[in-house]
């Protein structure tokens, strides 16, 4: 006999700050969500120690600790939480159809996409050995450690020059490390970038290895041009060549934009498809934040209940 179907009010797939705010609101609405953690349950900041920016934790967070509060808090009103990954969706039809991995099938009135985005980094020695021991994507997140002293940039973007500008207010020196001899960064950055003073450009240059032992202490480069190695003595070391968002598994499905960020609708969480719904750095290439994206968890729920409502209505 197959196993019966079972139908949600509304699907989540996704477990970070987005995921989880979404199944709060939507769970308090009495619609009774589940939440699809996928492989990484908590989402980036489960990588993250310590998590100073994000309101009411006055004396800073573990990342796993916070994304555990947020879990409780999403299960005290009802959320269901599969550890599962969804490998398969149809959009096509109300209600809505999904797979797990595992090949179980689910049917939903409504779906929020949280499944965020994941850092692009270098592959080289010791990256990810120091990863949150000195090794950062977010300088935003992490510059505040770095106070007073040397760092490294890696990048040749808006967000290179923009991650570097900011750490440049923060520390004495940061090394901006460029792999052409131009930067692909927008004009108006790149001014940004030459009216600070204490930035140093390193053209052609690429990283070769992080040095440290319990943390970061050096990095080693090399002049892709001339072959020449150097050292460049740093506490801090951010790569900031760009995110990949995770939306392998709704290409072809949902708008997108050239470099794969879903794309939703002016002041809402709407994707083209209605009834799905995006929130977090699937949808958000400029912010990047847990407390940006846990607000348009909030708006993603928000927007479900809203359509569940007037289809009701109808």
């Amino acid at each position: 006999m197959s196993e019966e179907i079972k139908h949600e009010k509304c699907a989540i797939i996704g477990s970070g700050p987005a995921g989880y705010t979404a199944a709060i609101y939507a769970a308090r609405a009495s619609m009774n969500p589940v939440v699809f953690t996928g492989k990484d349950p908590g989402g980036q900041l489960i990588q993250t120690t310590d998590v100073d920016n994000f309101p009411g934790y006055p004396e800073g967070v573990i990342g796993p600790d916070m994304m555990e509060d947020f879990r409780k808090q999403a299960e005290r009103f009802g959320t269901r939480v599969e550890y599962e990954l969804i490998g398969k969706v149809d959009f096509t039809k109300q209600p809505f159809q999904l797979w797990t991995e595992g090949g179980r099938a689910i049917t939903a009135d409504t779906v929020i996409i949280a499944t965020g985005a994941t850092a692009k980094w270098l592959g080289i020695e010791g990256e990810q050995r120091l990863m949150n021991k000195g090794v950062s994507a977010c300088a935003v997140c992490d510059g505040f450690f770095f106070r007073g002293m040397e760092v490294v940039v890696v990048g040749g973007g808006d967000t290179a020059v923009e991650e570097a500008t900011y750490l440049a207010k923060l520390c004495p020196k940061v090394h901006l490390l460029v792999r052409r001899d131009e930067l692909r960064a927008s004009k108006a950055m790149q001014a940004r970038l030459k009216a600070a003073e204490n930035i140093e450009i390193h053209w052609n240059t690429e990283a070769q290895e992080v040095l440290g032992a319990e943390e970061v202490e050096a990095v080693r480069v090399i002049n892709n041009k001339t072959k020449e190695e150097s050292v460049i003595k740093a506490q801090g070391f951010f790569v900031a060549i760009g995110h990949k968002p995770n939306t392998d598994l709704f290409k072809g499905i949902l708008d997108m934009d050239e470099t794969g960020y879903l794309i939703t609708e002016p002041d809402s969480t709407h994707t083209n498809i209605e009834g799905v719904f995006a929130a977090g750095d699937v949808q958000d290439k400029k912010y990047r934040q847990a407390v940006t994206a846990a607000g348009t968890g909030c708006m993603a729920a928000l927007d479900a209940e809203m359509y569940l409502a007037e289809k009701e209505a109808e």
